[in-house]
């Protein structure tokens, strides 16, 4: 499912006009990514937890060329998903 898919399903599913439903995708979206950036973790019971992580430093290696280089440490996003939203995701049919 793509964006206007999750826009078209979430107007259906709340009766809310498609324009509405793309706001409120749009506000969430932008909520979630604010505060991940500030390095604060945004906690859904039961769906997951976005959060930022570091990521050290670390040897790379071109795959054109095969040369070494170093690929410097950053701060990276992460999902971990929530029990229920795995039991859900792991339900024979």
């Amino acid at each position: 499912m793509n964006k206007a898919g999750l826009i078209e399903a979430l107007a259906k599913e709340t009766d809310m006009s498609k324009a509405a439903a793309g706001r409120t995708i749009d506000a969430l979206l932008q909520i979630i990514t604010k505060t991940v950036a500030k390095k604060e973790d945004v906690q859904l019971i039961g769906f997951g937890t976005f959060k930022a992580t570091k990521r050290a430093a670390r040897k790379g290696k071109n795959p054109r060329t095969g040369e070494a280089l170093k690929i410097a440490a950053a701060t990276v996003p992460k999902f971990s998903a929530g029990a229920a939203f795995k039991v859900a995701v792991n339900k024979k049919k």
